[in-house]
């Protein structure tokens, strides 16, 4: 049993010690990928500001918010700027706190009534009847094969699902920081490395 564990851990650190110098393409990825996420959220706020902040604020159809003018601002402008320096690697894990509490915000005040599913189940017998339906609209009254070019109609379920996802790479950027090689932070500390 012995060798089997050695020959294993042989085979296994001659492959994978060497992704260690790879290590930052992970949090490069997650980086990268949230930019997009959070800029286009934060400027949809920002260019619409006044919306945001009544739908921030009023109990019966948005969020019911104390203080909506503030926290509107203060998420709107999070994203805008937390997605440039997400992209950079610059303060990667202080960044990640503030939109860490944007998308538990998110995900309890707009999502959890929903469910898990971002997309409804379009084979649960309630949201197949009303997709026909839709469907059966838009080829009476639309072109339904240019409507469809770009991809099928779904409905939205509007869950906690993308929410959740974009919390846990979140989640992982605080722990992993801007990556090895790949970010401002990390050139930032060769230049000024810590004092023990």
């Amino acid at each position: 049993m012995d060798t089997i564990a050695q020959w294993y851990y042989s085979f296994h650190n001659a492959i994978f010690s060497r992704l260690k110098y790879l290590d930052g393409l992970a949090p490069l990825a997650l980086r990268v990928f949230l930019f997009y996420v959070f800029l286009e959220a934060g400027m949809q706020k920002i260019s619409g500001m006044e919306n945001t902040i009544m739908w921030f604020g009023n109990p019966d159809w948005g969020l019911g918010l104390p203080f909506p003018t503030v926290l509107a601002y203060l998420a709107a402008y999070t994203e805008a700027i937390g997605a440039y320096l997400l992209l950079l690697g610059l303060a990667t894990r202080w960044i990640s706190i503030p939109l860490i509490i944007t998308m538990l915000v998110a995900i309890f005040a707009v999502h959890w009534d929903n469910g898990w599913a971002a997309i409804a189940d379009s084979s649960a017998q309630d949201v197949a009847v009303r997709l026909s339906a839709a469907k059966d609209i838009l080829r009476e009254q639309g072109n339904y094969s240019w409507l469809t070019e770009k991809g099928g109609f779904v409905i939205l379920n509007n869950g906690i699902e993308f929410g959740v996802t974009y919390l846990l790479m979140l989640f992982s950027l605080l722990f992993t920081g801007g990556g090895r090689f790949t970010s401002v932070d990390y050139f930032l500390t060769k230049l000024w490395p810590p004092k023990s």
